[in-house]
């Protein structure tokens, strides 16, 4: 078996923080680790992979690359194994990562270990903490079926430079135009000056206290002074103020930052699955009996309206 390799998360050439944070946990295995790059014209940024612990990296440039496919990208992953046959495989727990990984595991038909939060890979076996419950308990996942493939949550590694440099290697080009049964007709990026919400250190998520748009303007205002990224729970999705990209919980983004700002949010146990494993949670809602107090850090029952302007007063100083 030939070491640990890495999918690389990026868009456009611009590279996840979360693929630095898997190579560099990768390094701890003992093992080999290699850094796998598609698509088109990112040759380029493959130098940059070394740094953060890959002894390798392979490249796989074509047009067919160019924009993610599941039949393209798991066509030309499963020829690589066949010829070089990898202990494990890591992906970033995003939506690409998730769809990569668990289509791959069943055409192989291995096991699949998603949303790790730990890992361990020894001796041809895998061990991945996963948080379940909510976040209420931790539950241990081994995979021992060749490769072990798991997705990793962003934000629960630290990233730590190797000051290697990964020789980059050419992967032959196996996936062509017929592996292709789904195609990118338009792409409408948002633009946002905020941090990506799963890559943030900071998260501010406003709730159903924020009672309409006026309260989100405060959440954000907020996030702006702190250099945050911004969230919010279903109810405020559900009722217009935030775009459904920025939902955090059981059914939108994990967020694992290292300061969780909830205001006006209860703490449904959806909710709670998407961020009770931030490091430090802050709360701010007017109900002392609302579940978020349980798992808060630091709360404050009072309304939002009147802690947030005071908050951003005394950050101003």
């Amino acid at each position: 078996m030939a070491g640990t390799w890495v999918f690389v998360e990026q868009r456009d050439g611009n590279i996840r923080k979360v693929t630095f944070e898997m190579l560099s946990q990768a390094k701890k295995f003992g093992d080999e680790v290699v850094a796998v790059l598609f698509g088109k014209g990112v040759k380029g940024i493959a130098g940059e992979f070394g740094k953060y612990g890959a002894d390798k990296v392979l490249v796989a440039e074509a047009d067919v690359f160019a924009d993610y496919n599941t039949g393209a990208y798991v066509a030309q992953m499963v020829a690589m194994i066949n010829e070089m046959k990898p202990n494990a495989i890591l992906f970033a727990h995003s939506f690409n990562g998730r769809d990569f990984a668990s289509r791959l595991a069943q055409k192989l038909e291995a096991g699949l270990a998603t949303d790790a939060i730990g890992a361990e890979i020894s001796a041809g076996k895998g061990v991945f903490t996963r948080a379940i419950y909510a976040g209420k308990a931790l539950a241990k996942v081994e995979i021992t079926t060749s490769p072990i493939l798991a997705t990793i949550r962003p934000g629960v590694f630290e990233v730590a430079e190797a000051g290697g440099a990964g020789a980059v290697v050419d992967a032959a080009v196996a996936a062509g135009a017929g592996d292709v049964y789904q195609t990118v007709k338009e792409f409408k990026p948002t633009i946002s000056a905020r941090p990506e919400l799963t890559e943030a250190a900071v998260v501010v998520s406003g709730g159903r206290g924020c009672k309409g748009p006026e309260g989100i303007k405060l959440v954000e205002q907020l996030a702006d002074m702190l250099g945050a990224g911004v969230g919010g729970s279903r109810a405020a999705i559900d009722s217009g103020w935030l775009g459904h990209e920025l939902q955090v919980g059981q059914t939108g983004k994990v967020v694992n930052p290292n300061l969780y700002v909830a205001c006006g949010i209860s703490g449904a146990i959806q909710h709670l699955a998407g961020m009770s494993s931030s490091k430090f949670i802050a709360a701010i809602n007017t109900d002392p009996e609302a579940p978020i107090f349980n798992v808060s850090d630091f709360g404050v029952v009072a309304d939002l309206f009147k802690v947030i302007p005071v908050l951003c007063g005394e950050l101003k100083k």
